[in-house]
């Protein structure tokens, strides 16, 4: 099985969700279950944040303009259905269901198309950055996935990699290979300059907004790209044995 990550960095008004989500610093959507057909998709999202953030949230899924992970350009004419299954002060639970058009193409369809069936999905949306988890066969294309996708987001979001390897663990599960952590070259880009130049002293020599001047990247993609790396390294450090370093595993 093959593990494929990958972000889509959403420009403002192309996406209404993550448009809610820029606006809301902290809040973020998280899919706990996502499946599609040829003419179908369906998702459950698990939303959390303040009760103002919810609220954006749920009205951008349920606007009339925006229809889930349809990439198509312009108004595609799908059918979408939403509709809230659990509500608290922090957290909101969306289920969605998604007919599209033959003008319209998503991720998962996009998927089926390049790397065949069986493909399992896990997204997570933080501000306009959307980070897709793909567990495959590999007996795809990924090559043509990637070029099918540039193709149909056109100039609403950048595209970025950020990784891709050999998986034995299910979609929730990024330790990645047992050899170590596998950053993308923009993470460990982000990372060497965030070292060089003292963002981890203390105090920081150099605050995130002169750092991503230095990488002419914005704040929010520096940002993003380390603490992708942060949560990747730190889980890799969690999941080695503890007694391969000489310290005794913590008692039960």
């Amino acid at each position: 099985m093959r593990e494929l990550v990958f972000a889509l960095e959403y420009e403002p008004g192309r996406n209404r969700v993550a448009d809610a989500l820029a606006e809301h610093s902290g809040a973020r959507v998280r899919s706990l279950s996502l499946h599609a057909t040829d003419d179908h998709l369906w998702r459950v999202d698990h939303a959390t944040g303040t009760p103002e953030a919810l609220a954006a949230v749920e009205d951008a899924f349920t606007d009339g303009d925006y229809y889930a992970d349809c990439l198509a350009t312009e108004d595609c004419g799908a059918t979408q259905s939403t509709r809230v299954l659990d509500r608290t002060d922090d957290t909101l639970v969306l289920y969605t269901d998604w007919e599209p058009t033959p003008v319209c193409a998503s991720v998962p369809h996009l998927a089926r198309d390049h790397l065949g069936d069986g493909v399992l999905f896990e997204t997570r949306h933080e501000g306009r950055h959307y980070t897709w988890r793909l567990i495959h066969s590999g007996a795809g294309d990924v090559g043509a996935f990637f070029d099918a996708l540039r193709a149909a987001v056109g100039d609403a979001a950048r595209t970025e990699l950020l990784r891709t390897a050999n998986v034995s663990g299910a979609p929730g599960d990024s330790a990645g290979d047992a050899d170590g952590v596998a950053l993308s070259a923009e993470q460990e880009a982000a990372l060497s300059a965030a070292v060089e130049h003292g963002y981890y002293e203390s105090p920081r020599a150099v605050d995130a907004g002169e750092l991503a001047d230095h990488l002419d990247v914005p704040r929010s993609t520096l940002t993003y790209r380390l603490r992708r790396a942060e949560e990747l390294l730190a889980k890799a450090h969690v999941a080695r044995d503890p007694q391969s370093d000489g310290v005794p595993a913590p008692h039960s």
